[in-house]
């Protein structure tokens, strides 16, 4: 039982540097932040979505992805805000079994960081120059947000990071939107704090710095339904709980409150042709309530260009090697669908 520190790895800044973002580009950010913000402040009244694989695996699949999405963003631009989701770190919940990009440049060998700090890199300056989209990450390990942070448009932390105090504290130092999950027990409360304290100023410890925060206004609710105690995944994005989580909201004092529903996961059952149907019925939801529609601001949809998902060593190019997603062709009737809904 010990640490054996293998290697010093280089900092965020000597990362940035060897890859930098072009000052187009980072000119470019300003306005796409801007975009995203004033959707989740509701200064907008097109909506979110954070869309693309459960776990970015591969940069040729990833790429070709985005570019389609950057496309199609073209035509629905005047209804929705598209953020490619490049998650390159995967919580696992016994601690085994493959990690993401981050650990694991190479899903068929060994794990190697060093390399998969670049490679992560890489993948999302790629996606960014490339498309002109600007990337969404699951926050895993706060640490490494900085490797990132001039690529990032959204950030999420996940059902298991939710109650970490380190996640909350760093969260509300990002500069753009920060979606809070619920945990996999489905509290309201836990995530409604953990809005709370991403909103708060706060004090503390962070890659060997005292710093300080001024909070996130733009830290919001991701549901993305529960596991209950029989075992069983229970949805939470139905009228009802959208209802609950706008009281909820109200009652406290919070910036902005929104809401951002996750069409898979528990919500879903991992059944990913679903989203489709909650996708409508959140939709559905929002029009019939003013109340829904004040809180809701967008979607989390897992989709990449193949229906499904393989085991790894599997070779079908562009499908998910984690938890199955939506494939290409249903994505972007999804997509023209939802523009023409709104």
């Amino acid at each position: 039982m010990s640490f054996n520190f293998k290697r010093h790895l280089p900092i965020p800044m000597e990362i940035r540097e060897g890859m930098p973002l072009s000052y187009e580009m980072s000119v470019r950010k300003v306005h796409f932040d801007k975009t995203v913000a004033d959707v989740m402040t509701g200064a907008s009244n097109k909506i979110l979505v954070v869309i693309g694989p459960c776990s970015a695996d591969r940069e040729d699949a990833v790429l070709d992805y985005a570019t389609r999405l950057a496309a199609l963003q073209e035509r629905v631009a005047d209804k929705l805000v598209l953020v490619p989701r490049v998650y390159t770190n995967k919580p696992r919940t016994k601690g085994t079994g493959y990690k993401g990009l981050l650990h694991n440049p190479d899903p068929e060998s060994t794990d190697d960081v060093l390399e998969g700090i670049k490679a992560v890199r890489h993948m999302h300056l790629r996606v960014v120059e490339e498309t002109g989209l600007f990337t969404a990450d699951e926050m895993l390990y706060p640490s490494n947000y900085q490797y990132l942070v001039d690529l990032l448009s959204y950030v999420a932390v996940g059902a298991r990071s939710t109650e970490n105090q380190e996640h909350r504290l760093v969260a509300g130092g990002i500069p753009v939107p920060v979606g809070m999950k619920n945990p996999t027990g489905g509290s309201m409360d836990v995530m409604l704090n953990s809005i709370y304290a991403a909103q708060q100023p706060q004090t503390f410890i962070y890659r060997n710095w005292e710093v300080e925060t001024t909070g996130n206004p733009l830290a919001h609710a991701v549901l993305r339904g529960r596991i209950g105690s029989d075992g069983h995944w229970h949805a939470n994005y139905h009228y009802e709980h959208i209802e609950h989580l706008a009281q909820a909201y109200t009652e406290a004092d919070f910036a902005n409150p929104a809401v951002i529903i996750d069409t898979n996961h528990d919500n879903s059952g991992k059944r990913p042709l679903e989203q489709i149907r909650i996708v409508r019925e959140v939709l559905d939801s929002a029009r019939r309530s003013n109340e829904v529609r004040r809180l809701f601001r967008g979607f989390m949809i897992e989709s990449y260009l193949e229906d499904g998902r393989q085991d790894i060593g599997g070779h079908v190019y562009g499908q998910s090697i984690t938890d199955p997603c939506l494939g290409w062709e249903k994505t972007e009737t999804l997509l023209l669908e939802m523009a023409d809904l709104l």
